[in-house]
């Protein structure tokens, strides 16, 4: 039986840095199918003659692959006019041997006149907008992170404990005593009380020991660029950030719809969910495919009977740490027994990562069907999917167990 043809006039595109290559397939009413290839620069000019190549045929039917970021101009040019179907490269590899710009393009195209290639989820142009400066300002907070790193090796090469007494070597009694330091490396004997604040008064004895080191000249200049780079990055964040909220202003009723869920309460938490996933939830057919697409259930690998490897596949590599950081803060807390309660269960069988992954998958579950329905969380259907059935018969063991997994404390009644 041959492949029912679904899209009878349709165009692949091969994507790559200084041109593109399209190749529109044309099938008649007899299914024979003829083909027509061209080539375009990748200049705006270019690719606003690409446009108009398949508006005059008549082709509104696209499908190309994401090739690092180069399929993007591509797509802005081509978004308003056609329907565009991205897909990941490895669905539309050539067959080796057979591969060339033309072929690559006619092979796109073949595949999806048969409606074989499954396309990206892609949201609208502002929340695409929104996750690439969200996605910088996670850069941002990696060097920052990077750069508070450095600074602790400088100090703990020139042995300065400070670290072993402050809980932030960044905090204002810290920064104040290192500055100090910077002025004259060499002079460690001046009087520490005027630098600090609250409780390190307490601890003057352990900062005097904790600063008698040796700072080199070197050591000193390679300090002072660090703090000076860091200062740099943690203003160039805040001006990130002004953008992100002004940007996000038209969500603020989905932004407060997801800081009631538990372990999302800062407004950039919810604005890199809302970046990731977009706000409108039928884009995903149910909230099993959003967990799929987010990288949080197992992979499919059975082969002869045999199930190989489940692990959770590597899809999702900004929204899923979030969800996983959202995560870690529920189930440290009493406040939502019914997470916790189920992230201990799973813990005794499965360890901690496995377990840390079913309740992120938990979280954005719930996410899903707070957005679809505009609804607030409602711990209650959790602790009611917890409790059994009301015909059904417990011993008074499983009573204890139920009631303790709801939160409540035991007692015997003698007392």
């Amino acid at each position: 039986m041959a492949l029912k043809i679904v899209y009878k006039i349709c165009c692949g595109i091969d994507v790559h840095k200084t041109f593109v290559v399209a190749c529109i397939a044309s099938t008649n009413d007899k299914g024979v199918t003829s083909y027509e290839s061209h080539r375009f620069s990748t200049y705006t000019s270019g690719l606003k003659t690409l446009l108009q190549w398949l508006l005059k045929r008549n082709c509104k039917d696209v499908c190309m692959e994401s090739t690092g970021k180069y399929w993007i101009p591509v797509y802005n040019i081509l978004e308003n006019d056609c329907s565009i179907v991205l897909a990941h490269p490895k669905y539309v590899k050539a067959i080796r041997g057979k591969k060339t710009d033309k072929k690559d393009a006619k092979w796109i195209a073949d595949l999806f006149k048969h409606d074989l290639v499954a396309g990206s989820f892609m949201p609208p142009a502002d929340i695409r907008q929104l996750r690439d400066l969200m996605r910088y300002r996670f850069k941002l907070t990696c060097f920052q992170s990077n750069e508070k790193n450095r600074l602790q090796n400088c100090l703990t090469v020139s042995n300065i404990q400070l670290g072993n007494v402050v809980s932030d070597t960044f905090g204002k009694s810290a920064q104040a005593i290192l500055d100090k330091l910077l002025e004259n490396p060499a002079d460690t004997s001046f009087d520490l009380e005027p630098l600090v604040y609250k409780s390190l008064k307490k601890k003057l004895p352990e900062l005097r020991d904790a600063i008698d080191g040796y700072i080199t000249p070197e050591q000193a200049g390679k300090l002072k660029v660090i703090k000076a780079h860091y200062e740099s990055l943690e203003s160039r964040k805040a001006e990130l950030e002004e953008l992100i909220l002004a940007l996000a202003a038209p969500y603020q009723q989905e932004l407060a719809i997801l800081q009631t869920a538990p372990g999302i309460r800062s407004d950039f938490t919810a604005i890199g969910i809302i970046s990731e996933i977009g706000t409108n939830m039928e884009a995903f057919p149910s909230a099993k495919h959003l967990c799929s697409w987010a990288g949080l259930t197992p992979t499919n690998n059975e082969s002869a009977g045999k199930k190989k490897s489940v692990r959770v596949s590597k899809a999702g590599c900004y929204i899923k740490p979030l969800l996983v950081q959202c995560a870690n803060a529920v189930v440290t807390s009493k406040k939502h027994p019914e997470i916790r309660n189920r992230y201990l269960r799973l813990k005794k069988r499965r360890g901690h990562k496995k377990a840390i992954i079913a309740i992120a998958r938990m979280l954005l579950t719930a996410l899903y069907h707070m957005l679809k329905n505009g609804e607030t969380y409602n711990a209650e259907l959790y602790r009611q999917s917890d409790l059994p059935p009301v015909d059904r018969e417990i011993t008074v063991e499983q009573a204890i167990i139920i009631a303790r997994n709801q939160g409540y404390k035991i007692k015997s009644a003698t007392a």
